[in-house]
């Protein structure tokens, strides 16, 4: 699993993390690093969006970092965005009740 964060040019306010490949609690900590340097980055409105469409596979254990990125962003008068096409993924939202909080965005 890879992650990447990057800072667009157009919006101070936005960062994008992406990962790839597989995503589960034995290697999940790159995207959670990813994350928490992507919110410490920038002090105030923070508009975040997480780029999983080059994700493989995941679990349930990816739950945990997006909320918590989720509550940052809300509470700093900011969003969170998702990208993903993986059907893994939308079985982990669906079934957990979360697919109106991370419903599935096309691209960054």
């Amino acid at each position: 699993m890879t992650t990447q964060h990057e800072t667009p040019t157009l919006f101070e306010e936005c960062r994008i993390v992406r990962a790839r490949g597989e995503l589960d609690a034995q290697i999940l900590a790159p995207l959670v690093h990813a994350l928490a340097e992507a919110r410490a980055a920038w002090p105030g409105r923070l508009l975040l969006i997480v780029d999983l469409s080059e994700v493989t596979f995941t679990d349930c254990s990816i739950l945990t970092p997006l909320c918590e990125a989720w509550c940052d962003c809300r509470a700093r008068g900011g969003w969170m965005r998702i990208v993903y096409d993986n059907h893994t993924t939308d079985l982990v939202f669906r079934q957990t009740g979360l697919l109106d909080r991370f419903p599935a965005y096309a691209n960054a």
